[in-house]
């Protein structure tokens, strides 16, 4: 049963369960608590924008088992029919249906995705605003689902957009339960690394002494977070760089390349997980960033604050299992490789698919060398071609011509401006204008080539992006209560569960590799082992 819910103002709302009319309640989460558990299973919630409605549940306690995000749904619905970026709101949806003009997606969202009371809502879909009526959600709700049916594969599209709307239920609850996050252990290792708390607006200790160690190498003292400021300090040492990246500086020889690039790793570190990040992302002993389900054009999440994608590995030592918890840590191995053999079909490749380590598979067919094979599969997904990648290319191209041909059609498809398609049906944005003026100048032919390199990797790593998603997904309905998903990153996920619990949720990680390998590929005998760990600190999982 589809149950379409618009938040209002206050905690209250309107509910408009399949067949039956709108009605308006004062307390929506109660409301919510007393539907979700139907004789048919647990409904479908239909709602313009997840982030409107279930942090707000979250807090009352409620979770729920599935919905369908039109925000969500509809920017895939737009990319499969060419119309990438067009305004994704449930709002814009509705204008589009009715020849309205159509808002912005910031317009109808807000800088925080919020929408307000009922009224408000209602004026999402009307010049005037009708009486409080759900029937507009429900109206755009129709057409989706008319233009799923119309989609090359429907069944594989119902999935993505299934997994996509999972996806968004899964963010909102790792962002309200958190990551454990030990604050103690996090100012113990900043007070190890860069010395005492300083003042606001003053470097740390450590990264004082080392900038004071770059001024004295230069013989001036400048600001080494400044790009403008490094290039002019290397020229008039009579070492010009051409740029002040790392790997431009690596290759001067000169004596204030060492400490400068210590301070600028340091001052990442400092920027990225300091104090002043703690204070804003870490509550309660928890990490609780803002995840962007889709926030790639891959597939892949993002975050619009806390970073939680990009973890140094030195905090993993402040992510600690509560007492009498344990963190169950697990990663896909070589998971864009098995991807691409399996939608291939690649008999060869399948086979060492099938392998825990489908590098050493591989090698066989590159004279028993590991790193040739690695390389032949990554320059093959990604459009490699420098050093030896030519030659071992070659080899491929005889070994394994099913995957080598699936990487090249959708790289001649972006060098001719086509469009490609994930597994499931995310499609890629289209060439932009610019594109097309380059690619019928001078520079045509790099123009055609960086798009197709774009290509051949987006059809895979679109895929590996929807494969962890259908994980989790999976998983998420699998782990024993009151265990749960609480970090998620491209291929691996982490789950806060009880010690005696943690036996389940290890066998729940490969039930659920097993099952989002079924759901996507069917009988396949390309394997997708997800090796999980039981551990009492993130740090000792790797």
């Amino acid at each position: 049963m589809n149950v379409v819910v618009v938040p209002g103002a206050d905690g209250s709302g309107l509910l408009r369960p399949e067949g039956e009319a709108t009605r308006s309640v004062a307390d929506l989460a109660a409301a919510v608590r007393d539907l979700r558990g139907g004789r048919a299973g647990p409904p479908r919630w239909v709602w313009a924008d997840t982030r409107e409605v279930y942090p707000a549940l979250l807090e009352r306690g409620v979770r729920l088992a599935r919905c369908h995000d039109l925000a969500l749904t509809e920017g895939l619905l737009l990319a499969h029919e060419g119309r990438y970026g067009e305004p994704r709101s449930a709002r814009a949806a509705y204008a589009r249906l009715h020849g309205l003009p159509v808002p912005g997606d910031h317009d109808a969202h807000g800088p925080a995705g919020h929408h307000g009371p009922v009224a408000r809502q209602a004026a999402l879909f009307e010049e005037e605003p009708p009486p409080p009526d759900a029937g507009p959600v429900a109206e755009v709700h129709a057409d989706q689902l008319r233009r799923i049916g119309a989609t090359a594969d429907p069944r594989r599209f119902r999935l993505l957009v299934a997994a996509e709307s999972a996806g968004a239920l899964i963010a909102a609850e790792m962002g309200h339960d958190g990551m454990p996050w030990r604050r103690d252990l996090h100012d113990a290792l900043l007070a190890e690394m860069l010395g005492p708390r300083p003042v606001h607006g003053m470097r740390p200790a450590r990264l004082q002494a080392l900038a004071d160690e770059v001024a004295a190498v230069f013989g001036t003292s400048f600001n080494p977070d400044s790009v403008q400021q490094i290039v002019k300090a290397f020229k008039a040492a009579g070492t010009p760089v051409s740029s002040a990246r790392a790997h431009d500086l690596k290759k001067v020889d000169h004596p204030g390349v060492a400490p400068l690039l210590a301070y600028r790793e340091l001052a990442r570190f400092h920027s990225f997980h300091g104090w002043a990040w703690a204070d804003q992302w870490v509550r309660d002993d928890r990490f609780r960033p803002e995840y962007v389900v889709g926030g790639v054009v891959t597939g892949r999440w993002a975050t619009s604050g806390g970073g939680a994608l990009q973890i140094h590995k030195a905090m993993r030592r402040a992510v600690v299992a509560d007492e009498g918890w344990t963190l169950v840590v697990a990663d896909a191995a070589q998971l864009e490789p098995r991807v691409l053999a399996a939608m291939a079909g690649d008999r060869g490749l399948a086979r060492a698919a099938g392998e825990a380590d489908l590098y050493r598979a591989l090698a066989r067919a590159f004279g028993g060398e590991r790193d040739h094979a690695k390389i032949a599969m990554l320059s093959a997904m990604y459009g490699g071609t420098s050093g030896d990648a030519s030659k071992l290319l070659a080899v491929m191209r005889q070994r394994f011509p099913a995957a080598y041909r699936f990487v090249e059609d959708a790289a001649r498809a972006g060098e001719e401006g086509r469009l490609v398609r994930s597994w499931l049906g995310r499609t890629c944005p289209p060439p932009s204008a610019r594109w097309r003026e380059l690619v019928s100048g001078p520079e045509g032919g790099r123009a055609a080539r960086d798009r197709g390199r774009f290509t051949r990797n987006f059809v895979v790593q679109a895929t590996a992006a929807e494969w962890a998603l259908v994980l989790m997904a999976v998983l998420r309905g699998l782990l024993p209560d009151p265990a749960r998903l609480v970090f998620f990153q491209h291929d691996e996920v982490m789950v806060h569960c009880p010690q005696e619990l943690a036996g389940e949720a290890v066998a729940a990680v490969g039930r659920a590799a097993e099952e989002a390998t079924r759901l996507l590929f069917g009988p396949t005998p390309v394997r997708f082992p997800m090796e999980a760990v039981a551990v009492r600190c993130y740090a000792e999982a790797k």
